[in-house]
């Protein structure tokens, strides 16, 4: 699937947003991908994770034990990707502010894991994923996510397989200009901040 394929599945379902969002990350844009708009149709989510699967070198994808994303904005992707691989989809939550694995979900020690995301902003929640999966026994051998906004800058110390690298300007609460700061903001995302 091509960069622009993949932007045409966001601008299908009216998932590919303008306006003033306050990111997950704390970061402001004039732009948000709504994945879970973009995910909503079962076959569409099942051709992105198709597509995201084969972007995966063929040496990790056969090491692959589980899939694991962080709830909320990887629970429909990382089901779907368990599905593209044949292995089990587990997703990590955040009772207490930080992630677990809950609901009965276990790893195998030594588990091989790919970490599966919708969008990697910072990488910060990534990183932390990757971390509970550490200490809950596993081993994150890369991760993958429909949306990279980071511009290619982000190192979420494992390899990193987006399906499609957008490069829309973030700005920190300092830095936002007056043309966006006109704007109501929106916090479309599923993170308090």
């Amino acid at each position: 699937m091509t960069e622009e394929e993949v932007l045409s599945e966001f601008r299908a379902c009216e998932a590919l947003l303008e306006g003033h969002f306050k990111l997950s990350s704390g970061r402001h844009s004039g732009h948000y991908l709504q994945c879970a708009r973009v995910l909503m149709n079962p076959e569409r989510a099942g051709r992105l994770a198709m597509a995201l699967a084969q972007k995966l070198p063929r040496e990790i994808r056969s090491e692959i034990d589980a899939v694991i994303s962080p709830a909320m904005g990887g629970l429909i992707i990382g089901h779907e990707m368990g599905r593209a691989l044949g292995k089990d989809a587990m997703f990590l939550e955040r009772p207490d502010g930080v992630f677990h694995l809950r609901r009965g979900f276990r790893l195998e020690p030594g588990a091989k894991v790919l970490m599966v995301e919708d969008v990697v902003t910072t990488g910060l929640s990534s990183r932390e994923a990757i971390k509970a999966v550490d200490e809950e026994g596993g081993e994150v051998l890369a991760e993958v996510s429909l949306v990279d906004r980071s511009g290619g800058s982000v190192d979420l110390g494992v390899p990193f397989f987006p399906l499609v690298a957008i490069n829309f300007p973030t700005y920190a609460d300092f830095e936002v200009p007056d043309t966006l700061a006109s704007i109501p903001v929106t916090k479309p995302g599923s993170r308090a901040k």
